[in-house]
């Protein structure tokens, strides 16, 4: 199958925060569209079953480095948002300006069109309260966390942000690429990217998979949209080598302790906490599902506590990693992490078992290193421009492989602003902004 070039006017891959984004904005100024998404668009359902075939499956969505790190991602319409907690941090201004991008603009218009703020009281769960009103005691500047959330529409004592909330509740980019197909751009599910096709070192199209049969899709604009993993891959398909080295994937741990007064395990993920930005981590509640704290326990063999989960408190430490590590051409993660790192992990863990143990836990202990959002794998100013342009005109990226330097925090709202600017970009309302494509560095 061969899509007539001269329907669309941009093939946007991925449907993550950044394609989903550009994708709507762009239909909403007339553009047609094609979105290609390599998961399916099954309606969420919110169980454990569909998160894991979404985001559990070895070597697809769950990915190992060295030391038995799982680096996890999810493979749907909506991408990664479909699961994540749907935390709001502000994107690092300071840091994109330096790097010639100001998306101080689309910020202000994401938080206009979008529910952002923290959790109603009622929502926050007593096991987020605990740990807050505890790291309150002992100093911290612990607060409720700003949320991307319709509220009205939450269900008390709720636990399925994990695995995809079926109420329409928590915001995720499954919801802007329905308004860009109802809009009228189309959207083609099972649509594995393969390699962007080039002429004379313009993009015109890309050749795609679905379930085993090669199709190919023209267009005047090309959006990679693929994730941290996914489009640096595709962009080496397709004679970018230098794709995918050197990048980082946010390492996170969980730590837990038991407390004797109190029935939880079924509340808001991430409601509350504070970022430890000169040490360089973030710690937050992060109360998981019993199937999840199952998996949390058994991996560093804690099977006597598999039964403790509604008496359990967690919390998160992330940590802002090294750059470092390579993909491989096939999708596979290679990295290690750094002393450094890990003692940021191991300063998170010592205030958080202090936190715990104010709390009146007992039986406090670690979980295995987990990652999530991988960047960093196509940065602005080294393989793209500033208007997140490649190499080869005509072609773009759009996702969390362009922030330049390790940030350690939910990228959602950055995504969001970077997929508002590169829209207006392609559609003319913005000139070119930073350096030259010729400044930065060609593979």
């Amino acid at each position: 199958m061969i899509i007539n070039s001269q329907h669309f006017d941009a093939i946007v891959v991925g449907s993550g925060s950044g394609g989903a984004t550009v994708a709507k904005e762009l239909t909403e100024r007339n553009k047609k569209v094609l979105i290609l998404e390599w998961g399916s668009n099954a309606p969420i359902k919110g169980t454990k079953w569909q998160a894991l075939g979404m985001s559990g499956i070895p070597g697809r969505s769950l990915l190992f480095t060295y030391g038995m790190l799982a680096t996890v991602r999810a493979i749907a319409t909506g991408g990664s948002s479909v699961f994540y907690y749907a935390t709001a941090f502000d994107p690092p201004f300071d840091m994109l300006r330096s790097y010639g991008v100001d998306i101080t603009e689309e910020i202000n218009e994401a938080k206009r069109e979008l529910p952002i703020s923290p959790l109603s009281d009622d929502l926050v769960g007593p096991m987020a309260k605990m740990i807050m009103q505890s790291a309150r005691d002992i100093g911290y500047d612990w607060h409720k966390l700003p949320k991307i959330f319709y509220q009205d529409k939450c269900k008390s004592e709720c636990w399925r942000c994990n695995y995809g909330c079926p109420y329409g509740a928590k915001w995720n980019a499954h919801m802007y690429i329905k308004e860009a197909v109802d809009k009228g751009a189309e959207l083609i599910n099972r649509a594995k990217v393969k390699k962007v096709i080039v002429d004379n070192r313009k993009a015109t199209g890309v050749e795609f998979a679905v379930r085993g049969i090669r199709h190919k899709a023209f267009a005047q604009k090309v959006v990679l949209s693929a994730g941290g993993i996914g489009s640096p891959v595709i962009l080496r398909a397709s004679g970018v080598r230098n794709a995918g080295n050197d990048y980082f994937f946010d390492p996170l741990i969980a730590v837990m302790g038991t407390v004797k007064d109190i029935k939880g395990g079924k509340e808001i993920p991430m409601a509350t906490g504070v970022d430890m930005e000169d040490e360089g981590y973030l710690m937050t509640d992060m109360t998981v599902p019993a199937f999840l704290y199952a998996g949390f326990t058994a991996e560093v063999f804690r099977f006597h506590r598999l039964f403790s989960h509604s008496r359990t408190l967690q919390i998160m430490v992330k940590a802002k990693d090294s750059l470092g590590g390579r993909l491989t051409n096939s999708g596979g993660v290679r990295k290690r992490l750094t002393e450094s790192d890990k003692q940021k992990l191991l300063k998170g863990y010592e205030r958080a078992k202090a936190i715990l143990r104010n709390a009146g836990a007992k039986n406090i202990f670690k979980s295995w290193y987990i990652a999530a959002h991988p960047g960093g794998t196509v940065r602005i100013n080294d393989l793209i421009d500033s208007n997140l342009q490649t190499e080869y005109e005509n072609l773009y990226v759009c996702d969390c492989s362009v922030i330049p330097e390790a940030w350690g925090l939910p990228p959602t709202l950055t995504l969001i602003g970077l997929g508002k600017r590169l829209a207006k970009y392609l559609t003319g309302e913005t000139k070119t902004a930073g350096k030259n494509r010729d400044s930065y560095h060609k593979a």
